[in-house]
């Protein structure tokens, strides 16, 4: 990987990472409803220019009923779950529940697609979710049921992440990834806004909470996923993954430095065990085979 791509793949990873920061911005003003119907429009809306330029939309057609399902399950519903959350924990608790998506990739590719998990995947998945109980109780004090809500729409968040990754990865494999990208947004959109529009505030959100939904579109959503496939193109995917490591880092991050939020231990503990889980089920930290003349 060169310097450049490098600066790109933290580049992804503090986009990615400040999504929580304007979730955690815009939703007490606008819903998390109304917040994400606005993010995936924008976002859609960003990308579309860049479709038609690529001609990635040719031969789409036929996978449109799977693109929509992608768009609901892998954009729509969590991304309004995850700024549900955001509305009772910081931006950068949810960013590390955020990051036990891979752990829930794994554990759907075992029970959907029949596929083996080494002892380590199961270890890992053992370690990551302590390290969600971690997060959950180490604070000393009994969870509110506020909190457990939250918690629990954050997690249901990452397994609908992880389905739709999987039902990708079957079905759409052949389907250009910018047109994925463009298309699951804008049918996000349409799938949230009529009930957005039930929705609606009562008072008119402030210019900050709108500069959130433009930031989540065009920022956090257009040109992550621009840098996001371009890094795949350049480096494959397995190296582009890594930035899942990156992103909780960068949501305590941002959200230390404009909300003021406070990192503790428990927060940096639950977080160390459930990248650990990650690394241990989709075999990153799994002990590479010695060759001949190794030492």
């Amino acid at each position: 990987m060169t310097p450049r791509q490098l600066l790109e793949l933290v580049l992804l990873a503090s986009l990615w990472g400040a999504s929580f920061l304007f979730m955690r911005i815009g939703a007490p003003e606008m819903g998390p409803v109304l917040l994400i119907a606005l993010r995936t429009l924008v976002g859609g809306l960003f990308l579309l220019p860049f479709l038609a330029w690529y001609n990635g939309h040719r031969g789409a057609g036929r996978h449109l009923p799977v693109i929509a399902l992608v768009g609901v399950l892998g954009s729509a519903m969590p991304f309004a779950l995850i700024a549900y959350a955001t509305l009772t924990v910081t931006a950068g608790y949810a960013s590390i529940l955020n990051a036990t998506t891979p752990i829930f990739g794994a554990l759907v590719a075992w029970v959907w697609l029949r596929e083996r998990l080494a002892a380590p995947g199961v270890v890992g998945l053992m370690i990551g979710f302590g390290g969600v109980f971690v997060l959950v109780w180490g604070r000393g004090e009994t969870p509110s049921p506020e909190l457990g809500l939250a918690v629990t729409a954050a997690l249901s968040a990452t397994l609908l992440y992880a389905i739709a990754a999987n039902i990708t990865r079957r079905h759409l494999a052949g389907v250009h990834p910018l047109t994925l990208a463009t298309l699951s947004q804008l049918f996000a959109a349409v799938a949230l806004l009529p009930l957005a529009l039930y929705l609606l505030p009562e008072e008119m959100p402030t210019v900050k909470a709108w500069w959130s939904v433009v930031l989540l579109g065009v920022a956090c959503t257009g040109v992550a996923y621009i840098l996001y496939f371009r890094l795949i193109s350049q480096v494959g995917p397995t190296k582009t993954l890594t930035v899942t490591y990156l992103i909780p880092a960068f949501g305590l991050f941002w959200g230390w430095l404009f909300l003021e939020e406070e990192i503790g231990l428990s927060m940096v503990a639950g977080g160390l065990l459930i990248l650990l889980g990650v690394g241990l089920t989709t075999g990153v930290l799994a002990r590479r085979p010695r060759h001949a003349g190794e030492t």
